[in-house]
């Protein structure tokens, strides 16, 4: 297999895939800024400030893969997000590894088709999108091989600061549904343990590649009605929906970064998405995404 440093190892995608690679057989060292609790063995850890080019450059001597999982806070995107790019692509420059990063959604902006592909071009209409499109550029410009697996909402497990844990079905086990948006648009999702082990075999086909390499993971497309509907399936109990309101939050902006920041992404909810997923099947034939109804059964087990 080979060795990988999961950097933001205490994030959602960091732990799915530090858990991931360590499943597949790889030598696994987690990263991250301090450990109140460790992950469970054989996964090492190491602590750090990520924005720290020299400090990122000792801590990734000697590793095959890198995994870019570091996500600051929305509020705080502008100040760190660039930064810890920079970080990340001096390291891999000075260890010859490959990254893998999490993409996102937020490149290809409220316009454009609802299917979007590794050509879809970007153009992105938030900040936090411009962002995201000047930092692939940057891994993509500075010639360090990379691997971007682009994904849409993520859905896990327990209490989390994603959508899907932290405001859609935050109260579902009593029988009440937060739903952001209009129920009959599709929505793209991705399950995190999935996307982690498709991360993992991307990593171990990683020669095969061009040195700036994009793959869409389709995960599952749902329109609000239908994701309702799965939650209701997995808890048992019948859904009494509600809105996000979204006015209140952009008044709340007004004064919280945060809350700005969160209201930059309701277009998200109102526009039908989907990713393509084909040229990842091409490259991971065998590759089986788990179903949803118990996608939504492990998500929802611990609430």
């Amino acid at each position: 297999m080979g060795k990988v440093i999961v950097l933001g190892a205490k994030g959602r995608f960091g732990n799915a895939a530090a858990r991931a690679f360590a499943e597949a057989g790889w030598q696994v060292t987690a990263f991250a800024r301090n450990w109140d609790k460790a992950p469970a063995a054989p996964i090492q850890t190491l602590e750090g400030d990520a924005r720290d080019p020299a400090t990122l450059v000792a801590a990734c001597q000697g590793f095959d893969v890198i995994v870019n999982a570091l996500n600051p806070l929305y509020e705080n995107w502008v100040r760190d997000l660039m930064p810890m790019a920079q970080a990340v692509i001096a390291a891999a420059k000075a260890s010859g590894a490959t990254v893998i990063i999490p993409g996102n959604v937020y490149n290809y902006g409220a316009e454009g088709p609802e299917l979007w592909t590794e050509t879809t071009p970007w153009h992105p209409t938030t900040r936090k999108g411009r962002l995201r499109v000047e930092m692939e550029n940057a891994f993509r410009n500075a010639g360090v091989r990379t691997i971007v697996l682009r994904g849409g909402d993520f859905i896990t497990g327990g209490m989390t600061t994603n959508w899907f844990e932290a405001h859609i079905a935050k109260a579902s086990r009593k029988g009440r549904t937060m739903y952001p948006g209009p129920r009959d648009r599709i929505h793209a999702w991705a399950y995190l343990p999935d996307m982690a082990r498709a991360a993992v075999q991307l990593a171990e086909r990683r020669e095969q590649f061009a040195a700036f390499e994009e793959f869409g993971f389709d995960g599952y497309t749902l329109t609000g009605a239908e994701l309702i509907d799965e939650i209701a399936r997995a808890t048992g109990k019948t859904q009494k929906v509600s809105a996000m309101p979204w006015p209140l939050l952009r008044l709340l902006g007004l004064f919280n970064r945060r809350m700005r920041e969160i209201g930059e992404m309701q277009y998200l909810w109102n526009i039908p998405h989907r990713m393509d997923g084909r040229k990842l099947e091409r490259t991971l034939p065998d590759f089986r995404q788990t179903p949803v109804a118990e996608a939504m059964q492990q998500a929802l087990a611990d609430r």
